[in-house]
């Protein structure tokens, strides 16, 4: 897939702009409740060692039995990858020595993997998306972890997470800044949430990606790339990106040469570091697993899978637009968990959806920020917000009293309707008691009426104050009608 870069996305450099080029390598955790070959739990934050079968900790004559659900997992994955399905696909040993791989090898797949080919199509800032294709889908066994902290003179190694099944998902080298790569993996770990194959935890170490990076002058051939292992937060990956594009380019400019190599990113110091050179396919020495039969799926079984899929992120929003007239962004802000989606539609259903839309993005949203909660947490009901929307949409609250109910809901709880009446909160549409107000302020303001007649715009001095003396209840509609009337304009 060729992409086209945009001028403003390239770098500029002491002799011109610069391009650069990445693919990610996305390592996703199959939610399972067992690992890939054996019956040991997945559950995270065990004591060490707790969660590990014989298969995981290698021990002699112990052979892998596949886990079917993982696979299923893989393939509706791929499905919602818009990636093809292979029916037949086939596991492989790559052999590499760290003490917290046991075995000495991990069971991968690597020229025949379950799911090949796909897109995901990237929503960016300003309406722009992008098509990132999609190289191919494998499983994998995820490897222990090597503990450094709790000797002086020796490493710990915690088998808990050896085996546990994940989803490599390769991009093509599409990406042409870090905004579309945090965006792309935002994407991936969106899709996957709905579909319920990886719960995208990032800090629980469940969604990670290897990044890799070049950077070349536009037209020209890709440079040499260089991998920055284990990213584990979209805020990481992009100064990854950023710095790592910064360091190639000085590194040419300079006249010095880009060695390919495997790199780590510090986050403190906001830099990448060199690891080891990088390996290739051949230093892996992969041949087929001995132990595992090829992988061989039906179109029947595919077909299922497909059938039970949920309706993903790009259908929802899509729906969203076609039926309730959302912009385009605001379906995209609506959509990215399914959790939100599903919570405006409950707000929206039998309401104004654009009214509701505009309260969940800007009211409901702000204030989960501001007080770090998810929307799961939300001390406001779906019900309690749909309760408010009609409010406004009857026109029993006017929108300033309704920021008034907001908080009181969100801090109080109850029901939107009966605490504007318990409260008197109820918008004054009374054309008597309005009119008195307009009265006075015409009557004490006669340089404000004169400008007023000049200029219709100043009209609106008169409808502040209108509301101000109202405490906020007189209905707006009411008084900009008896303004017009009395002033004549």
């Amino acid at each position: 897939m060729n992409v086209q870069s945009k001028p403003s996305k390239f770098i500029k450099g002491a002799t011109g702009d610069w391009e650069v080029v990445i693919g990610m390598e996305v390592h996703a955790q199959v939610s399972s409740k067992s690992k890939l070959f054996s019956g040991a739990s997945t559950a995270f934050g065990g004591a060490p060692n707790s969660h590990v079968s014989l298969v995981d900790a290698a021990m002699p004559g112990m052979l892998p039995v596949i886990n079917g659900e993982c696979v299923n997992q893989a393939v509706r994955t791929g499905l919602g990858l818009n990636a093809q399905i292979n029916l037949r696909s086939v596991f492989d040993r790559k052999n590499y020595f760290y003490p917290d791989l046991p075995q000495g090898y991990q069971i991968s797949q690597y020229k025949q993997p379950v799911v090949g080919e796909g897109v995901v199509v990237v929503d960016l800032a300003e309406g722009e998306a992008v098509s990132i294709g999609i190289e191919r889908l494998h499983l994998e066994q995820d490897a222990g972890k090597s503990v450094h902290d709790r000797h002086p003179q020796m490493s710990a190694v915690d088998l808990n997470r050896s085996g546990v099944a994940l989803m490599e998902i390769v991009s093509k080298p599409d990406l042409r800044s870090s905004e579309e790569a945090k965006a792309f993996l935002a994407k991936l770990r969106s899709i996957m949430r709905y579909l319920g194959t990886c719960d995208g935890n990032m800090e629980e170490g469940s969604l990670r990606a290897d990044v890799n990076v070049s950077v070349r002058k536009p037209g020209e051939p890709l440079g040499t790339r260089c991998e920055i292992k284990n990213v584990n937060s979209l805020r990481f990956i992009g100064q990854a990106i950023e710095h790592e594009a910064r360091r190639q380019i000085e590194i040419i400019e300079d006249g010095g040469v880009i060695v390919q190599e495997t790199r780590l990113f510090d986050p403190n110091k906001g830099e990448t570091r060199s690891m080891r050179s990088k390996e290739e396919a051949h230093d892996y020495r992969y041949f087929p697993d001995p132990d595992l039969l090829p992988l061989e799926l039906t179109a029947e079984a595919v077909a299922e899978l497909k059938a039970k899929l949920p309706e993903l992120p790009d259908e929802k929003k899509a729906r969203f637009v076609r039926d309730f007239g959302l912009s385009s962004y605001d379906a995209g802000q609506l959509v990215a968990e399914r959790e939100t989606a599903e919570y405006f539609e409950t707000v929206a259903k039998g309401r104004d959806a654009k009214l509701a839309a505009n309260w969940v993005i800007n009211e409901l949203f702000g204030r989960l920020n501001k007080e770090g909660k998810a929307i799961a947490s939300s001390p406001m009901s779906a019900g309690q917000l749909g309760g408010l929307i009609e409010l406004i949409s009857d026109k029993t609250i006017s929108g300033k009293i309704a920021k008034d109910l907001f908080e009181i809901l969100w801090t109080e709880g109850g029901d939107a309707r009966a605490l504007v009446e318990s409260r008197g909160m109820a918008q004054v549409t009374d054309l008597g008691a309005i009119g008195a107000i307009v009265d006075d302020l015409i009557a004490q303001n006669p340089d404000k009426v004169a400008q007023a007649k000049a200029n219709p715009k100043a009209m609106m001095w008169f409808v502040g104050q209108a509301m101000k003396s109202s405490g906020g209840k007189a209905s707006p509609q009411a008084v900009n009608d008896l303004l017009k009337s009395k002033l004549g304009v």
